[in-house]
């Protein structure tokens, strides 16, 4: 069923633009970082594809804080 993925919901809002706009982690599977996995797919995505992101979902807002690397940086809008 769906209550058993992790899921990350976006949507292009141009046609080189992302929103990344939520994360969502099943509760039996929180706390293993899958979120975190979820976040640097989403954001190497958005550099592989040489797009520009925007961030509304507050935990890739707060993964990319932690993780300021300058591939992602450039590409934040």
């Amino acid at each position: 069923g769906c209550h058993d993925r992790a899921v990350l919901l976006y949507e292009y809002v141009g046609k080189r633009i992302v929103d990344l706009q939520h994360t969502e982690v099943p509760d039996a599977y929180r706390g293993r970082g899958i979120a975190k996995h979820l976040a640097k797919a989403a954001l190497d995505f958005v550099v592989e594809e040489d797009l520009k992101a925007h961030l509304t979902c507050w935990y890739i807002q707060k993964y990319v804080k932690e993780n300021p690397l300058p591939q992602y940086l450039e590409r934040l809008q």
